[in-house]
């Protein structure tokens, strides 16, 4: 039997294979630890999750302070690609990176369809 560790990372790489405009993704804990991921060699996991978990954090503050309710999504768009997240429960963000040409919409909907099945998982 997987472990939950492993558990998770399989659901990472079958969001990627479903959806090849995302790149790279993780799993990350609100203490901005990784919990699993699914990055290149010449990614740091230790800075996808200390960026992840501050984005989160920034993101959850900036929504309840400005009365736009629970946060949903944080994007940011660089020129040479997206970074994504979306929350896990209140435990953790599924993070992405996107090419630069990526379908968002289909990123959206894949992503969040993947945090509904990480949710037991964290």
């Amino acid at each position: 039997m997987a472990s939950r560790t492993e558990e998770m990372v399989r659901h990472l790489k079958t969001m990627q294979m479903n959806t090849p405009d995302i790149e790279a993704s993780a799993v990350v804990s609100v203490d901005g630890l990784i919990m699993a991921s699914a990055l290149p060699a010449d990614v740091e996991e230790d800075r996808v999750s200390a960026m992840s978990a501050a984005m989160l954090s920034l993101g959850e503050r900036i929504a309840s302070e400005l009365r736009r309710g629970q946060l949903d999504q944080v994007f940011v768009r660089g020129e040479n690609g997206f970074v994504l997240l979306t929350s896990i429960g209140e435990e953790a963000v599924l993070t992405a990176l996107a090419h630069s040409k990526a379908k968002l919409g289909l990123v959206f909907l894949d992503m969040k369809r993947t945090a509904n099945e990480l949710v037991r998982l964290v």
